[in-house]
């Protein structure tokens, strides 16, 4: 017979270092995004056109 305890136990355990390692994941790439620095966002103004007068 399977010993199920053994393999609720394996289960378990994996199961709880995945988490971990998605959590430090997340944590280190959480750090990397605030220390980066600021984007250089800037905002472009379309070019106006000359006026035309219409000479008839």
């Amino acid at each position: 017979m399977p010993d199920y305890a053994a393999m609720y136990k394996k289960l378990f355990n994996s199961q709880t270092d995945a988490i971990a390692l998605l959590q430090q994941a997340q944590r280190e790439t959480e750090e990397m995004y605030v220390s980066a620095p600021d984007p250089d966002i800037r905002v472009l103004e379309p070019k106006k056109e000359a006026d035309h007068e219409d000479t008839d």
